[in-house]
């Protein structure tokens, strides 16, 4: 069932709601901008959305906007029953940030980037409904989420480039060649998180193998981006 959020981001791209759920040549699209680019608005992960960007990419010549809403602040709202009055509120621990893309974005790294296309993150503060479970799930779950409501759009961030990838990373903190750990290091994050960095920026060619250190597979920068940078 489609949330409150996802039908709030719709009305912010689109100038109207009969601009929203549209067929277009075949495709059904999330919103239509005024500058008529294609706006699909995915909460889930992108790579269900990768084999119908290509198709729409390759069989019409319009832009289309992908737009990855990632939840920067969340605020948990219990009711006592749906419609009912708030039985407790409180902001969530967890924060995402926009380098948490790159978790999402190793199955769409085949598709990014291309022409005509724009991957948008939007950073946002959200509130999340919630009621209270009599009988927790078994995997310990002990509430059933109503509803998630858009409270405010925090910060957008477009990219359309290799360029624009490597932008949100401290490239210029790291060696030449770099390892995953190198990597890690930079972003602040376990080396698994480094790693499917390292391989969004390998596929969209944003960096390139460069040999062995030991176990360790090393990338660089191709030489004119390093150059210009």
């Amino acid at each position: 069932m489609e949330t409150s959020l996802h039908r709030q981001l719709k009305l912010h791209y689109a100038p109207s709601a009969e601009q929203t759920e549209v067929s277009v040549d075949g495709f059904r699209i999330d919103a239509i901008a005024d500058s008529g680019e294609l706006i699909e608005i995915q909460h889930a992960s992108l790579g269900a959305l990768r084999d119908k960007t290509r198709k729409l990419l390759h069989r019409t010549r319009h832009q289309l906007r992908i737009v990855k809403p990632l939840i920067a602040r969340k605020r948990l709202v219990t009711l006592n029953r749906r419609g009912g009055s708030v039985l407790r509120s409180r902001l969530s621990p967890k924060r995402e940030e926009s380098l948490d893309l790159f978790l999402d974005l190793v199955h769409f790294a085949t598709v990014f980037p291309r022409r005509r296309l724009t991957l948008e993150i939007v950073l946002i503060e959200a509130e999340e409904i919630r009621l209270d479970r009599q009988r927790p799930t078994r995997r310990g779950k002990k509430h059933r989420t109503l509803d998630q409501q858009l409270v405010e759009v925090l910060e957008s961030i477009e990219l359309r480039t290799k360029r624009d990838l490597l932008a949100q990373l401290p490239i210029q903190a790291l060696p030449s060649p770099f390892d995953t750990a190198e990597l890690a290091a930079a972003l602040a994050r376990p080396r698994w998180f480094a790693q499917k960095v390292a391989y969004c920026l390998r596929h969209t060619g944003a960096v390139k193998s460069a040999g062995k250190r030991g176990h360790s597979q090393l990338y660089q920068l191709p030489a004119a981006r390093r150059t210009a940078a």
